[in-house]
């Protein structure tokens, strides 16, 4: 078994692909997805803590799963609250993002239905339709023609996976296109907010409350670990698929609750979200920036309208170069390598911020040109 963890280990390093963890601090935040500041931010520090303070008679954990001895009436108020924030019929919390995209696709598609995802959906979407014993298809990256000859080839119930912003290249999914598609062949649409949520829309509720599409919309997923700046995830439909998945959902059955802090975190940080209008217009005027600084001194990037920006670069080592490069120089940013992303498409991934300068946008992509 040495053998072979070294063998694979051997291989990452060849492909100038191995991953490590680092710890660094001091540097211009463009890396974390802490898109509003949220995580970082005192005052929503100070109403967790007052909150928490005025209710010592809580566990420090949840001591089981919801359907052991996890379940309470907070939490159950909470997510009553989160589906009246976007908007949903029912809401279902769960561990973490990935938990929900996992457990959701693995648990929801049967044997003799058909999974189609976008081929850029994130890892835990893929992983979600591999465990489900679906028949499965990908189509090309937003392409509506390839969609559709996906579509034609189904059978039983259908399930159309996409994320409304992508969480590599930073751009849109074509909601509206693929909703008509899904209503023409019968099919369900899914829907992963995580890096819409907070963000999209001018109430941060996500691209399909932005284009009032709830209601058909069969099951919608946000994160609460970007935007939000907490830790969870929550899953919203239909009361009847909450039940189901209360029921048949692995990854919500057989692990612990969420704690009662966290619990508190999401809820504060929803009420920070729908009180607090400055932090999204800032990001969005960083956006803007970017946008604009890009086109005068790289040219050829083809920047986004979210959060997420990607410059191209080429080969994981000279990405890599490059990123650590940049981190010398007092600015956090990632390389992301192959095979995360596909060869030849490594890119430095850059994450904007609400409490990013405009100088400090300038600076960024300037040294990254003179590396480049």
């Amino acid at each position: 078994m040495a053998e072979f963890l070294s063998n694979k280990i051997n291989q990452r390093i060849q492909s100038d692909s191995l991953r490590s963890l680092k710890k660094l601090s001091g540097l211009i935040d463009f890396s974390s997805n802490d898109y509003l500041g949220f995580a970082r931010s005192i005052s929503l520090k100070k109403n967790i803590n007052h909150f928490i303070s005025q209710n010592e008679d809580y566990s420090i954990g949840a001591t089981g799963s919801r359907l052991l001895s996890g379940n309470n009436a907070f939490v159950e108020d909470l997510e009553i609250e989160l589906a009246k924030f976007y908007q949903a019929e029912a809401g279902l919390i769960f561990n973490s993002g990935y938990d929900a995209n996992v457990g959701l696709l693995s648990c929801i598609a049967q044997r003799g239905d058909t999974v189609i995802t976008d081929e850029l959906i994130h890892a835990s979407l893929i992983d979600g339709a591999r465990l489900s014993n679906a028949n499965k298809y990908i189509f090309k990256h937003n392409d509506l023609e390839s969609l559709e000859e996906k579509l034609r080839n189904s059978k039983g119930n259908i399930f159309i996976i996409t994320e409304s912003v992508f969480s590599m290249d930073g751009d849109q999914t074509p909601l509206i296109e693929i909703l008509n598609l899904t209503k023409k062949y019968n099919a369900h649409l899914i829907v992963d907010e995580a890096h819409a949520t907070g963000v999209v829309g001018e109430t941060g509720k996500g691209l399909v409350n932005q284009l009032n599409l709830e209601k058909e919309i069969f099951a919608r997923v946000h994160t609460f670990g970007k935007a939000i700046g907490c830790h969870g995830g929550i899953i919203l439909g239909s009361e009847q698929l909450k039940t189901f998945l209360i029921n048949f959902c692995r990854s919500f059955i057989y692990t612990t609750a969420l704690p009662y802090h966290s619990l508190v975190c999401v809820k504060f940080a929803h009420q920070e979200l729908e009180n607090d209008k400055i932090s999204l217009s800032k990001l969005k005027n960083n956006i803007n920036c970017f946008k604009l600084k890009s086109f005068e001194i790289l040219k050829e990037i083809d920047s986004t309208d979210s959060a997420i920006q990607s410059i191209i670069i080429p080969g994981n080592k000279k990405c890599k170069s490059i990123s650590l490069k940049m981190q010398e120089l007092g600015f956090d940013v990632r390389a992301i390598l192959s095979p995360t992303v596909p060869e030849g498409k490594e890119r430095i991934r850059v994450c904007l911020h609400s409490f990013n300068s405009e100088l400090e946008i300038e600076n960024l992509l300037k040294n990254i040109s003179k590396l480049i």
